[in-house]
């Protein structure tokens, strides 16, 4: 599943297109920004996806994929990605703030799952 699950992105959640091939971005000012703190590039991306699903940091499935995967980057910054309900198997992402709930579970689990 960590090959089959692809991170596309969205440019709902993208203050800079940087090389995600969007010709702009569009955020929405009710959605969290994946490059609010700083740029994160694709390659990148796809990397925490695959490292997030590797970790067993998933939801429930939606399909035969999971609907949210959870991961964390080096400066321990906890990223949501969501699955594309159109798209199976695509994904896009963004930070968790510090109020979400599951943040600090997620922290903890990805401890003890990725040291």
């Amino acid at each position: 599943m960590a090959k089959a699950a692809r991170y596309v992105g969205s440019g709902h959640h993208k203050r800079y297109p940087l090389d995600y091939g969007f010709e702009r971005t569009n955020p929405i000012p009710t959605k969290s920004l994946c490059d609010m703190l700083r740029p994160v590039r694709l390659d990148e991306a796809k990397e925490l996806l695959e490292k997030g699903i590797r970790a067993g940091l998933i939801s429930s499935y939606d399909g035969e994929f999971p609907k949210y995967v959870w991961a964390v980057d080096e400066s321990g910054v906890v990223y949501e990605a969501k699955a594309d309900q159109n798209a199976p198997g695509e994904y896009h992402g963004y930070p968790l703030g510090q109020e979400e709930e599951i943040r600090e579970h997620i922290l903890g689990e990805w401890k003890q799952r990725c040291p």
